[in-house]
């Protein structure tokens, strides 16, 4: 439903996105990942018609973002960073507005399915000015969904919620992204790996790695990591060298009351772990799978790109 190919957008001599590819596929919520300032909202601007490229390519629903604009818009639900809604007027009259703007058949039955679904239903009658910054988040998606579009693009949907805020709308994005594409982006990584079910990392305008969280893990360690609890006689460096000796083991490192093994690529190191622990005398509390965080993943990658050193391990 969204193909970018080499996408690029340049302000004078910044180059804010640089030959971007990547696909959305139908009903998958991908999620677009960086720092602020990394070009995410430059990308879905792009991709919603508001900011023309410099170079490259995008298709979203089909049909081509710069030359085909018009239909595109008509495929396509947009949720800014910053929702423009109209403060004067009711949650009820703003909605059927965007309606109008659509000319949706039987409108009217539109605008009450969907307020019905964002959970604003009961605030129809509400000013928009009144309303708190989860509410107005709700509106926005309202506005997004009137015209039921099939791609969703959102831009930090969470921004500026209280907790039970953030759960209502994560919860309803991934009931969205069930019949739609939905591209999603986000500064907080938790939130990507909670709701996306691919994720792109971007950084300094560029796509650096894409895959789900277990596949971006593997791209990393190959060989895996172990959480080891150790009960045995020695210091905790002692404890380290034994680890580091069994067959397979990459490096060890302190973590917490244990000990995070990184092994080598392609090794099972947990027999050999444990004939050493055992071996040495020692008590093995616990030996188990240890997943990178998606905040691990990230930061191992941006450091790599910053250490000509790191790459080249």
């Amino acid at each position: 439903m969204i193909d970018v190919h080499e996408l690029s957008k340049r302000y004078g001599r910044v180059l804010a996105v640089d030959s971007i590819s990547f696909h959305a596929a139908e009903r998958e919520i991908l999620g677009f990942l960086g720092p602020n300032g990394a070009g995410k909202t430059t990308t879905m601007r792009i991709l919603t018609g508001f900011t023309p490229p410099t170079s490259g390519s995008a298709h979203v629903a089909g049909f081509d973002v710069f030359t085909e604009s018009l239909e595109m818009r008509r495929h396509v639900g947009y949720l800014p960073e910053n929702v423009p809604l109209y403060r004067d007027m009711t949650v009820r009259g703003y909605v059927d507005y965007i309606a109008q703007l659509h000319r949706i058949p039987q409108r009217r039955q539109r605008v009450d399915e969907v307020l019905e679904w964002v959970g604003m239903a009961e605030r129809h009658r509400t000013l928009i000015r009144h309303l708190s910054k989860g509410m107005r988040q709700r509106v926005g998606l309202a506005q997004a969904l009137v015209h039921d579009p099939d791609v969703l693009i959102l831009d930090e949907p969470t921004i500026g919620l209280d907790p039970h805020q953030v759960q209502d709308v994560r919860a309803l994005i991934q009931d969205l992204g069930r019949s739609r594409t939905v591209l999603l982006s986000t500064h907080i990584l938790s939130e990507a790996e909670q709701m996306c079910d691919r994720i792109l990392i971007i950084d300094r305008g560029r796509v650096i790695a894409s895959g789900t969280p277990a596949e971006l893990q593997a791209q990393l360690h190959s060989g895996g990591r172990l959480f080891v609890r150790v009960r045995a006689r020695g210091t905790p460096d002692d404890i380290i060298r034994l680890l580091r000796a069994a067959d397979g083991v990459q490096r060890v490192e302190a973590h917490r009351d244990g000990y995070l093994v990184y092994a080598r690529p392609g090794v099972d190191a947990r027999p050999a772990l444990a004939a050493a622990i055992v071996g040495h005398g020692a008590d093995l509390l616990e030996l188990r799978p240890w997943a990178l965080t998606l905040e691990e993943i990230f930061l191992e990658i941006t450091t790599r790109l910053d250490d000509p050193a790191a790459r080249a391990r």
